[in-house]
């Protein structure tokens, strides 16, 4: 149930209009952001606060609605009758008395559109007095809110959470009801604000009855948590006190402010009931977390797989240009690796704007093997692991979000992973240092060659008798085509393997930057479909914290 609005002249400032409808604002915006991970209850309670304050603030007029609250008996159609100077609320040994709400207004301002939206319709015009200072007060004597009847309830806790001030009458008798303490009373203390008691029927009490009584129903308040409050002894008969309370009125009218005092204090209220489904602030999640998230999407991927084809690749290419060219041939019939998982896409900067590559790098799919089942679930471990640290002292439905944001779609994932293998260009430029020893090894193989023929010619010239060719001597008895033979043959193994070993380097660090990229590639889908749903449900947990303390003040 909504609080009370404090009637002594030491309360707070009341909000303007402006504010009242920034702390709206404050409050759909946070109900908007939270959804359903705030508590139902709470959340569905602060939505009709919201549009209660955003209906309340529309109505133009200067009017202050006092509801009369109180049990059966306890003598509140009569203490309405009196301040309104006639007998317009019934009274009478029936009981309950009251079924439906009357309202008495002061002044001459119109209060229709106001009381159309209290869904009063039993209404008087208080006539106009010299004496009488309570224009643009309405009163309102409500049903008994111990009422057998249930809709005679349901009709006074609906109207009390729109009116801006309630006054509670008691009696004697029933000063110490259970219902008036716990389910009313005990309620205003979340709201801070003073309320006025009235002890109504005092006359039945004996001589300094009416301070004993007083004193104890001030006590109950006070354990009731209204540590600042005020009790009025009344009484209809005599008149006791029925000034004191309408100096009360007058207080309130004359501020003109409990309205909006009582707004405020429905939003701190719907505020601090959803304060508990947010937390003080927002983990952060530990870049650790993000890295061995990384780590088992390559994983699963099969980037280790790929980063050894990039490597083996790159030898083959090279050995396949600067190798030795009598038994290149032999390695030109093994499959390319990169190839055979669909992954040669070359770096061609020439190449127009869309090839069939591309055409493939969108719509096909790579060739690798399906993860293990040891790298799935480390992936799932990884997976969980960032939804708990994120997810680390937020409260349960929070929690809970973070935790579903975490975990992506499986078939989603998976081929996100594969495209990112399909896109990346996995071979680079080739070193020019492969067209030079390529030049090399052509050079050195022609002089081999022809090292051979040359000394075939002289041998068959010799068998054949016939006249010998000229000889051209390097050293001593090695002719020219032995040296170009050999020179040939062993310079040109020398340079292969110099280029093998030149190779091995290059592949390694090839792989390397193909692991790079690949894990950089992995690294934006780890973020696309784990962390960045993750950040937008903890963005969300921001929104809502910030906007109920502008809610709150």
């Amino acid at each position: 149930m909504s609080g009370a609005v404090p009637l002594r002249a030491d309360r707070a400032e009341a909000l303007t209009t402006e504010e009242l409808a920034t702390r709206v604002d404050a409050l759909s915006g946070a109900l908007d952001a939270g959804g359903d991970r705030l508590d139902p209850r709470a959340a569905e309670d602060a939505r009709a606060v919201a549009e209660k304050v955003s209906e309340r603030t529309r109505i133009v007029g200067g009017h202050t609605v006092v509801a009369l609250a109180g049990a059966t008996g306890s003598g509140k159609s009569s203490l309405f009758n009196t301040l309104v100077g006639a007998d317009v609320a019934t009274v009478g040994m029936r009981r309950p008395t009251t079924s439906t709400p009357t309202a008495a207004v002061w002044g001459t301002e119109p209060a229709g559109e106001l009381l159309d939206w209290l869904s009063v319709g039993s209404r008087h015009q208080v006539p106009p007095d010299e004496g009488d200072d309570l224009d643009g007060l309405v009163l309102i004597d409500l049903p008994d809110f111990d009422s057998r009847q249930v809709e005679h309830r349901a009709e006074a806790e609906r109207v009390l959470e729109l009116v801006d001030v309630f006054v509670w009458v008691t009696d004697p008798q029933k000063y110490a009801d259970a219902v008036l303490h716990e389910d009313y009373v005990g309620v205003l203390r979340e709201y801070g604000a003073v309320t006025v008691v009235v002890l109504n029927q005092v006359d039945r009490l004996p001589r300094g009855g009416a301070d004993e009584v007083s004193a104890d129903l001030s006590r109950l308040l006070t354990r009731d948590g209204l540590t600042d409050h005020e009790v009025i002894a009344t009484s209809t008969l005599s008149g006791a006190g029925t000034q004191t309370l309408r100096a009360r009125l007058q207080e309130a009218v004359e501020r003109s402010d409990a309205s909006r005092h009582r707004l405020a204090a429905d939003l701190r209220s719907a505020a601090e009931s959803l304060s508990a489904s947010v937390a003080e602030g927002e983990p952060r999640i530990p870049r650790r977390a993000g890295g061995e998230l990384v780590d088992a999407l390559a994983r699963t991927a099969g980037v280790p797989t790929v980063v050894d084809a990039v490597a083996r690749d790159h030898r083959l290419a090279a050995w396949a240009q600067t190798g030795w060219p009598f038994t290149r041939w032999v390695h030109a019939l093994r499959p390319a690796p990169l190839r055979r998982l669909r992954l040669d896409r070359e770096r061609d900067p020439d190449a127009p704007d869309i090839t069939d590559r591309d055409v493939r790098a969108v719509l096909g799919r790579s060739s690798l093997p399906p993860p293990a089942p040891s790298a799935r679930a480390s992936v799932d471990l990884a997976v969980r692991r960032v939804g708990a640290q994120a997810g680390e002292g937020l409260p349960t439905r929070w929690a809970d979000a973070v935790a579903h944001a975490a975990r992506p779609v499986e078939d989603d994932l998976a081929d996100e992973l594969d495209l990112v293998l399909v896109r990346t260009p996995l071979r680079g430029r080739r070193p020019l240092w492969w067209a030079v020893a390529g030049a090399l090894q052509a050079i050195l193989a022609l002089a081999a060659v022809v090292g051979l023929v040359w000394l075939l010619l002289g041998g068959i010239v010799a068998w054949l008798q016939l006249p010998e060719l000229p000889r051209v001597e390097v050293v001593g008895a090695i002719t020219l085509p032995f040296v170009l033979f050999v020179g040939g043959l062993l310079a040109g193994l020398l340079l292969a393997g110099l280029s093998r070993w030149l190779a091995g380097l290059g592949a390694r660090r090839r792989a390397r930057d193909a692991d790079r990229a690949l894990r950089k590639a992995i690294g934006q889908v780890a973020r696309e479909q784990v962390l960045d749903p993750v950040e937008r449900v903890l963005a969300d947990h921001a929104r809502t914290r910030e906007g109920l303390a502008v809610v709150a003040g």
